[in-house]
């Protein structure tokens, strides 16, 4: 470990978001440590820098993460796998006294939705209806301000808003989207393709976390970290099918007939994406001074294409996915 750095525990650690962190945060000289199912197998696209020493077990067997971790205490916990307040609780009775900061990934689908007004800043309202997710995410919340209050709990909580890398096409459906534009099939735009959302990539996402690590000024507060523009849904479809090399044809469908013929997605969609959503990251960077996001989606869509087309198993087409934007499509007079 370099001089001065933190001695920090990522519970998960190869997500998406994670995995960025980890290797920000060796970047930065801390000494990182990942505890997770060890599931992850060598060469794999977020496996962790060789610097980073892997602890294995299952998160939600309390007697298997106190075998691995011991009684080692850590500088931060930055918790990747918290969905609901018990997995939180199960988290504060191991780590609480043990670290001096417990980070607690949120999400920015946690804020009023609709919004009453834009940009969303930290102290918007915190209530989604739509989505059961978000409401699990604002429960996690409201037990670690809480827990600060009554105990003085160390804890920082940081709320992504949609965060990808190049193995994430950020859609619902995923590759089945692209596939369907370069077979030259239609794809299902939600809405009238002009509300704004705001998409972040791990690199960018990660430089202002670790910026947040180790600082006594975020404890018991709360950071979003995203992009500080929204992007038009039609924009970033054209972007991404413009990396594919085609010039997508855009069918644009009611949210809410899209959410009736299949809750599961609907669910996700009125609840995270179906409003514009910009944000003021302000505060954020009141602690980070400078930070900005700094990789454009035309960037991370040609990082997106590249990514699935060095391996022809990574294009993976979502059978029922594919059938729902068929149905879509038709009932769309297409």
């Amino acid at each position: 470990m370099v001089p001065g750095g933190l001695r920090i525990l990522v519970l998960g650690g190869t997500g998406v978001i994670s995995s960025g962190v980890v290797r920000r945060a060796v970047e930065a000289g801390h000494e990182v440590t990942v505890l997770n199912r060890g599931l992850n197998r060598a060469g794999a696209v977020h496996e962790p820098p060789a610097q980073v020493r892997t602890l294995v077990a299952d998160l939600r067997n309390d007697a298997s993460v106190r075998a691995a971790v011991g009684a080692e205490e850590f500088d931060v916990v930055a918790s990747f796998l918290a969905f609901v307040p018990e997995h939180v609780r199960q988290d504060l009775d191991i780590f609480a006294g043990r670290t001096g900061q417990y980070v607690f990934i949120s999400s920015a689908s946690a804020y009023q939705t609709p919004p009453a007004r834009l940009p969303i800043v930290e102290s918007t309202p915190l209530r989604n209806p739509f989505w059961q997710y978000s409401r699990n995410k604002i429960a996690c919340e409201d037990l670690l301000v809480a827990e600060y209050r009554d105990t003085g709990l160390p804890v920082t909580i940081v709320r992504p808003s949609h965060t990808y890398d190049a193995t994430l096409v950020p859609f619902d459906g995923g590759w089945t989207v692209i596939e369907r534009m370069r077979r030259g099939l239609p794809v299902v735009v939600p809405g009238d393709g002009t509300s704004l959302w705001t998409l972040t990539h791990t690199r960018d996402f990660a430089r202002a976390f670790v910026g947040l690590l180790g600082d006594p000024r975020t404890l018991g507060q709360a950071f979003h970290i995203t992009a500080d523009h929204g992007i038009p849904w039609n924009e970033l479809y054209t972007t991404l099918g413009r990396a594919a090399g085609v010039e997508p044809s855009l069918v644009h469908v009611p949210s809410d007939r899209i959410a009736a013929l299949d809750p599961e997605v609907g669910a996700g969609l009125l609840g995270d994406k179906a409003h514009s959503m910009v944000f003021d990251n302000s505060l954020v960077r009141s602690i980070v001074p400078g930070w900005h996001a700094t990789t454009p989606f035309v960037q991370g869509a040609r990082e997106i294409v590249e990514w699935h087309d060095a391996e022809p198993s990574r294009r993976i087409v979502d059978a029922r996915m594919d059938a729902l934007f068929d149905r879509l499509v038709a009932e769309a007079g297409y």
